[in-house]
Formats: structure tokens, sequence, C-alpha cells
């Protein structure tokens, strides 16, 4: 893991937008996500998730000092820990949850309490569990308090329906009066009126409908691919079909498969995504927010600390200001 900028202009860009856009939906700006955002902290030592094909789990099991090494450096997709992303700008948030079986003394001092289960996952799982980046966040936005931010909960790897519960228990104590329900419409304005900064999107239906305050599952556009002109044309085919009426997500994250990784045993994500940036940045720069079919809302990226993709995103709101002025 890899220290931010500590000096980061975009840690209030929320509450410095101009206030011609206090009132616009949150769904119809321009919000920086992290793709897969808690996998700067993967554990090397972990298991191959069992949600994973059979024959890297096989490997795993005969290898694991050398798949494991590999898993690692291809799952990572972020290099900056969650205040450091929160400083940058990042306001969505990708965190895929699992449950992990403590079995050993060594994840027992991890965790310092053998009822903390839950981890998040990427492959392999991470370092730190559910309860500590979210109490981290807790922490960060009680610090910035105009800032609003959207936590998109998915990928559930073996939880039970009692793990659920006590996870969204926790949420809602830990955040109180900071949740903002599905119930309203969220802008600015609204959100600091009444004190709400968190958004709750829980990709699961049977916990969903039983709890009013959490949202439903966000879409995520997704191309599945190592090209980034392929990534950049699917994303441009899902726009031509026009955009959800809510909040919804842009991937910008590149996807290997089994030939990129054996055809190039010295390349890394990390390695792929910077040698890809550019074009895609390029990308972002010609896309607009707002209501209209063909509008962006948040876009997702890898490593998002290493660029200034955040602050691309965040500046497509000021091509509003422009579009109210016509109104």
């Amino acid at each position: 893991m890899e220290r931010g900028d500590a000096s980061s202009t975009n840690a209030d860009w929320m509450s410095q937008l101009p206030e011609e856009l206090w009132a616009t939906p949150l769904w119809d700006l321009a919000i920086p996500g992290s793709h897969d955002s808690m996998s700067y902290c993967l554990d090397t030592h972990s298991p191959v998730l069992g949600s994973e094909s059979f024959m890297l789990q096989f490997l795993d099991r005969l290898a694991p000092c050398i798949v494991r090494p590999c898993v690692y450096r291809w799952a990572t997709t972020q290099a900056w820990c969650i205040p450091d992303q929160l400083d940058a700008g990042i306001r969505f948030f990708d965190l895929r949850i699992a449950h992990k079986n403590i079995k050993n003394t060594q994840d027992l001092l991890k965790t310092h309490n053998t009822d903390d289960t839950l981890y998040f996952a990427h492959a392999i799982y991470t370092l730190q569990t559910v309860k500590e980046a979210l109490s981290t966040m807790a922490v960060w936005l009680e610090q910035h308090q105009k800032e609003v931010v959207i936590l998109s909960c998915s990928h559930f790897y073996l939880l039970t329906d009692s793990e659920h519960q006590a996870l969204v228990c926790y949420i809602t104590k830990l955040f109180k009066d900071k949740l903002c329900p599905p119930q309203e419409t969220p802008y600015l304005s609204q959100c600091w009126a009444l004190g709400q900064q968190v958004i709750i999107s829980y990709d699961d239906e049977t916990i969903l409908h039983q709890h009013k305050e959490l949202w439903p599952k966000i879409p995520y556009w997704y191309a599945d691919s190592a090209d980034p002109k392929e990534v950049i044309s699917y994303l441009e085919e899902q726009k031509a079909q026009g955009r959800a009426a809510h909040f919804f997500t842009s991937g910008l994250n590149l996807t290997e498969d089994t030939a990129v990784v054996v055809c190039n045993p010295c390349l890394t994500m990390r390695k792929l995504t910077m040698k890809s940036f550019s074009l895609l940045l390029d990308w972002v720069e010609k896309q607009t927010p707002g209501p209209n079919q063909t509008a962006v809302n948040i876009i997702c990226g890898d490593f998002v600390g290493l660029n200034h993709f955040a602050s691309v995103v965040i500046g497509l709101n000021k091509k509003l200001l422009k579009t109210e002025s016509h109104r």
C-alpha cells in the first residue's frame, strides 16, 4: 500500500461546487469512484476464493507459493488506502464482501475478534476487515461533513443470513442519521440540511426488502477486456442505449485473461493500467454529466491515486453550468 498526497485539493470538492449545482440530483453529477476499492491490502497468504475457477483453486493448492503472488499482482487494482482515496476525491466505493473462516492463530491475531469474519475480497482476501474499513470512513466523514459517499456492497461470498443482518445492523449503528434513504432524491443542499452523507447500495434482494435504508444495486458498465479501446467501445455502446434513471457506473477498469497473464509474465495489472491511462482519460474528458440519455454519472477506475483521474471526473461538472445557463 502506498501513501497518498496529503495536500490533495479534492478532499472537499462537493462542498466547493458552485451553488447552481447544489440542487442537482447526485445521479446527474459526475462522481469519481474506485473499482475494487479495498484491493490495496490483499493478503498474499490468503487462499484463492472458492468462487474462482476450479483450475486456479487446484493450482493454488498445488503451488501456493507461485500462484498467490501471481494472483496478487493481477488482483491488486488500487494502491491507496481509503482515507487517501477520499482525500483524492473518490466518492464511490466498490466493496466486495466475503466471509472468511478464522482457522489459525495468525488470523486471530489480525482480527482481535473471533466474531469478525467479514473481509473484502478480489480473488483472495484482504488484510483489513469490513468493520475496520467502514469505521475509517466514518471518522473521515466526521471531518468532512459536506461530502457524500456511495458505498456499493456486492459480490457477497459465503455470507450467511445472520452475517448479512449483522452487517446491516453495524452499518446503521455506525452511520446512524448520516444514512440517506432511497425514498428521497439526493442532492447536496438537501443532504447538508439533513446531515446525510452515506448512500448504501446492497446487492442482495432478500436483505434489501427487509431494510428501507438500503439502496438497490447500482448498474455497473463493465467491458471485461484488457484492451482500453475495447473498453471505450463498450462504454459508447452502453451510452447509445441510454443511461439508467438513477445512479449508474461506467467502469474504466481493464480485465486480464489467461492469455494475457501467461504471455506476459512480467506484466501486472498496475503496469497494464498505467499504459492505458492516457487513452482512457481522453475518453473521460469528452463526457458530460446530467439528465441526458448519453450522460455519465459515476466513473470508476483502477489505481485512482496515481494520476489525475478524480480531478478530471470532478471537472466534468463544470459542463453542467453551461447547460444550466441555457435552460
